[in-house]
């Protein structure tokens, strides 16, 4: 039989496109929802349709992949389920900002066109996505690919809508909402991002009708606001204003009579204690104001201007124009007390950073406490588990306090409200598929709610409008509930909370078991990667560069539960170093074997003490991957491997063939091949492309290494005898290889070991283990004496049950070392009087913390050490 043929170096990009076409191309992504086999699913946290994947993304979906290819090796029904989300304000901000270039709006267009132009530009950039999921080697499977606004899933909307409807948990009101001027919608308080800035408190004096000369004081961070303001309040428990409530306060510049109004909403303890009033444009003042019964006055628009009511001399005015003019007229009044600098947290859209204006609209919700009960309950219960388990705290709290959902968005982008309004009888009817007329008077002259849905309403559907619902499907019956979701911790409330809330409701049951929460991607200095920093990490070109399996590994190893992941170029190329390490190896068993070898042929008693060696930690090392995969913990399974593949199997095992293979020896070729082939089974869900393509190469391989078995725990291999054995004679070789390294013996020159064992199982280790130790530190001779040669010039160290001496005879020039050792003691001496000195002196005593005095005792100590071995040195070169 010939010899197999493998490249001198690694070619990730053949490779990747390669295999991952012959995966897609056999099917063996492909979920059976008929299978006896155990089901394992998995959806996938969709990406947004607008761009390409981030380093955030190549996170999570390489750790799905690492658990999915896994469970497939397992012998589990795998389903990984792929999809994208159609993303509606930022998708509809994309196409905008394309049409803007143009010179066009979406209103030139028409709602009809710009829907067909947002799903043209979808077509033209959903492949990109799917070739990125390709290129991370991603084992989704393809034939069950969804999008939220796919028919089948546009049905379930719709029926979700409709049922919460009619049974009242959605509602239309006129409430206060967060309202983005720029993308012209109401948003989410979770799509809201706080900004620390740097502003400013304005003092303003309120007139009190009929006392003369006599003001409140209010302070505010919104001086235009002011010409909105309804009321002016003081807490009830106030002694200060007892006498004004009830009494009337002029707003100056509108001339406004407002009522002076007693809450507890009021903090009596900041600023002045009294506050000015706007309904239409603070949350917090707009719920006084319902309990108040106040106007509602709204004088900024929902293009950010200001309104007629705002007075003839601000309309039309941008309300930040308008707030300089309204401190300028204020002072021109004599009523601007003073000034202050003042940091505060201001709210802004989260696609398009425009400061959020707090705005009095007609909006749906969601009545979401009935819905938010059973879903706290089930993670309470442990039906759902947490991992990192420290986010439960946070989903409590957060569902505890839960506010009522905004669903509805001033968008064309989107699943469209199933609401038609009648204009002959005002009935609002709500309905599954679009009605001819009025459910109520028979009017056909009805016409449909502009707004579309909140993107994440669609999305807390996922889990199961993906598998069919609600239909009752084959893939519905076997996949749902899903195994396990792996996201961001970002996305605990806007998707992983309503997706629980929803599967609990529609399904009656959980919509997964367990929830991993993976970390974020930092730069290399910790700091979040954005554009505006120029740090970001494009994992496109990442792959390109350093390969996908690299990227992967890096990810998979430093996924630490709770701790951000600080991604470097040097990471990334120190795991390229373990690509070619793996790749190294690969090429040097197949270079002394053959394709006749047959691993399942393995004499087991005919072993020595490194085959026993190798197999027992082999054995340890696969029981360990599998446990932390199973239990999430990536960063640990890809250390053992890194670990058992980089020292044990390369460094020490290899190295302790190497002779054995000259002669030809064919149990050590079939145990190299063995070891070798459940070390790449072991690999692959981390590193896929390279793992199958040297799996390929190896004699005896099957078809792909995708569907091998997952390596199983063999307790007939775990040999502690062995492992203790062979730790012994890897302590006494370090120390060996340490006398080259320090007295710089050339690792070529063949050297003189004599050994002094201190008991008889010791040494008879060594006798036995004489070829591997010679081996392995490059020695013409070596033997066990009872003491070292008095006359000879040894270089000396102990080992566990040995003491160890190199003879320098011929190798060292005494004078030379003599005068190396001598300048070294002048070195330590010099280094000992100054820190004694410093012991010697009672202010630095005294004064200096315990902590120091005591490193600077061991630095003594430690330096008094080295003194006394270099004067022995000394004295045996004489």
């Amino acid at each position: 039989m010939g010899k197999i043929l493998i490249d001198k170096a690694y070619n990730h990009k053949e490779a990747e496109k390669k295999w991952y076409e012959m995966w897609e191309k056999k099917g063996y992504f492909v979920a059976d929802a008929k299978s006896d086999k155990p089901p394992f699913s998995v959806v996938i946290p969709p990406p947004n349709i607008t761009g390409n994947l981030h380093m955030g993304h190549a996170l999570v979906y390489t750790l799905h992949d690492v658990v999915v290819r896994y469970k497939r090796m397992k012998g589990f029904n795998t389903l990984w389920l792929p999809g994208v989300d159609h993303a509606g304000i930022a998708t509809q901000n994309v196409v905008e900002k394309q049409l803007a270039k143009e010179g066009k709006t979406r209103k030139d267009l028409g709602r009809e066109e710009f829907e067909k132009r947002v799903w043209q530009w979808k077509e033209e950039n959903e492949d990109a996505i799917k070739n990125q999921l390709r290129k991370l080697g991603c084992s989704v499977d393809w034939t069950r690919f969804r999008f939220t606004l796919d028919p089948g899933l546009s049905r379930a909307v719709r029926k979700v809508f409709v049922t919460l409807y009619k049974e009242g948990l959605i509602y239309k009101d006129s409430m206060i909402v967060n309202w983005c001027p720029r993308c012209e919608t109401a948003i989410s308080d979770l799509e809201v991002k706080h900004k620390d800035r740097d502003g400013h408190m304005w003092h303003f004096k309120y007139p009190i009708k009929d006392r003369e000369g006599e003001y409140v004081i209010v302070a505010t961070t919104r001086p235009e606001t002011m010409l909105g303001d309804t009321a002016v309040a003081v807490h009830p428990e106030d002694e200060r204003y007892k006498d004004l409530v009830g009494k009337t306060v002029i707003i100056p510049i509108v001339n406004r009579e407002v009522p002076v109004i007693a809450d507890d909403f009021v903090d009596k303890e900041f600023g002045t204690g009294c506050v000015k009033v706007t309904p239409a444009h603070d949350p917090n003042d707009y719920e006084c104001g319902l309990r108040h019964n106040l106007d509602i006055i709204e004088v900024i628009d929902k293009h950010g201007k200001m309104t007629a009511a705002a007075g003839k001399e601000f309309e039309g005015m941008d309300r930040f124009e308008a707030r300089k003019k309204v401190v300028e007229k204020m002072k021109e009044l004599g009523l601007l007390l003073k000034i202050e600098p003042h940091k505060h947290a201001v709210g802004e859209c989260d696609r398009c950073s425009t400061i959020i204006e707090p705005a009095v609209s007609t909006q749906w919700f969601v009545k979401i406490k009935p819905l938010a009960e059973p879903a706290l309950k089930v993670v309470e219960e442990d039906k759902i588990k947490f991992v990192p388990e420290k986010w439960k705290k946070t989903y409590y709290e957060w569902m505890r306090n839960i506010h009522d959902w905004c669903i509805s968005r001033q968008l064309w982008w989107g699943h469209r409200i199933p609401a038609w309004y009648c204009k002959d009888c005002g009935h609002v009817t709500v309905a599954e598929v679009n009605p001819d007329a009025c459910e109520k008077c028979g009017s056909k002259n009805i016409e449909q709610e502009t707004d579309v849905l909140d993107t994440w309403f669609s999305s807390a559907l996922w889990p199961f409008s993906t598998l069919g619902w609600p239909d009752e499907t084959d893939d519905l019956k076997t996949f749902y509930p899903t195994s396990v979701l792996l996201t961001g911790f970002d996305i605990l409330f806007f998707w992983v909370a309503r997706m629980i809330m929803m599967g609990l409701k529609f399904m009656g049951d959980v919509p997964f078991y367990t929830v991993y929460f993976n970390a974020l991607v930092r730069d290399a200095h910790g700091q979040k990667m954005s554009k505006s920093k120029g740090n970001v990490i494009d994992p496109l070109e990442v792959m390109e560069k350093f390969g996908t399996d690299a990227l992967r590994f890096t990810l998979s190893i430093m996924a630490v539960p709770g701790t951000d992941i600080s991604l470097s170029e040097e990471r990334l190329d120190g795991y390229r170093a373990f690509c070619n390490k793996i790749w190294n190896a690969t090429r040097f068993v197949l270079m002394n074997i053959d394709e006749s070898v047959d691993a399942s042929t393995v004499d087991y008693s005919n072993l020595t003490l490194a085959d026993k060696w190798i197999l027992s930690k082999l054995s340890k090392a696969t029981k360990n991957v599998d446990e932390n995969i199973d239990k999430f913990r990536f960063h640990e399974a890809a250390n053992t491997l890194y670990h058992f593949l980089w020292h044990d199997f390369c460094d020490w095992y290899i190295e302790s063939t190497k002779k054995r293979l000259l002669k030809g020896e064919e149990n050590v070729k079939k145990l190299l091949v063995l070891v070798l082939s459940r070390v790449l089974k072991l690999l692959h869900p981390f590193m896929p492309y390279i793992t199958e393509e040297l799996y390929q190469k190896l004699p005896g391989h099957k078809e792909s290494i995708a569907i091998e078995q997952f390596p199983v725990f063999r307790q007939d291999w775990i040999d502690e005898k062995a492992e203790n054995e062979f730790e012994t004679l890897q302590e006494l070789i370090s120390k060996i290889r340490g006398i080259r390294t320090e007295k710089k013996i050339p690792p070529s020159r063949k050297i003189e070991i004599e050994l002094i064992p201190l008991n008889d199982e010791v040494k008879s280790l060594i006798e036995r283990e004489k070829d591997l130790i010679s081996l392995l530190t490059n020695a013409e001779k070596l033997e066990c004496v009872e003491k070292f040669d008095e006359n000879k010039m040894y270089s000396k160290a102990a080992a566990k049950g040995t003491e160890i001496g190199v003879s320098l005879e011929g190798i060292l020039d005494k004078d030379a070392e003599r005068e190396r050792i001598k300048r070294e003691i002048a070195k330590i001496e010099k280094e000992m009087e100054k820190v004694e000195k410093k012991l010697n002196n009672e202010n630095f005593l005294a004064r200096a913390p315990k902590d120091v005095v005591e490193k600077n005792r061991n630095i003594f100590r430690e330096l008094k050490e080295k003194h006394e071995v270099l004067l022995q040195n000394l004295n045996a070169l004489k």
